[in-house]
């Protein structure tokens, strides 16, 4: 099963966030957008783990994070994956006081470490916070939009949990589901 652990920004700056974005949306039909019910901010993204796992997984990250503090964060600026010239993703930024980011990035290498321990194998490079609002099944340039996302900076929230979610892939219209496994409170 697909499994990833990811910081879920609250409903209010997530909808903050929507009402910025749902005018420009038309502008880019070229773009397949995210739905908002998906936004989050991953953590450690395993493609494919046994569901064996799940429950040593749920027990590796509330000992590696449940003592951490809630981080105060806010979505702000925006990038493209692999680059802006050859871009397939876009996405908005996680902004925060540089003691919130390194908190951050802290919580995602100790979710990442249990993650492996567990067995589970976590995939990807260095963490960039981010959370994806498009994708593009060509290359595309995309500076303009980089402008665009760049004007926004959303209301403050505070990560105050790690929620373990099962991906499925799209069924019938193609659309991804997350269904929660477990939610870890930051309890620090």
């Amino acid at each position: 099963m697909r499994i990833f652990a990811a910081v879920v920004p609250t409903e209010a700056a997530l909808e903050d966030l929507a009402e910025f974005l749902d005018p420009r949306r038309d502008a880019g039909p070229d773009l397949r957008w995210t739905d908002s019910s998906l936004w989050h901010v991953t953590t450690a993204f395993m493609a494919d783990v046994p569901s064996r796992l799940v429950e040593s997984l749920v027990d590796g990250i509330a000992e590696a994070v449940g003592d951490r503090s809630p981080i105060p964060l806010r979505i702000k600026g925006g990038g493209a994956f692999p680059n802006p010239y050859e871009a397939r993703v876009t996405w908005m930024g996680v902004d925060g006081e540089p003691e919130s980011l390194e908190s951050l990035a802290g919580l995602a290498r100790a979710v990442r470490r249990a993650c492996s321990h567990a067995g589970a194998n976590p995939e990807g490079g260095p963490f960039t916070p981010h959370l994806t609002v498009a994708r593009s099944r060509h290359p595309f340039e995309a500076t303009r939009w980089l402008r665009v996302l760049d004007a926004y900076a959303g209301p403050a929230w505070t990560a105050d949990e790690v929620t373990l979610f099962a991906s499925h892939r799209g069924e019938g219209k193609g659309r991804p589901h997350y269904e929660p496994v477990a939610v870890v409170e930051l309890s620090g």
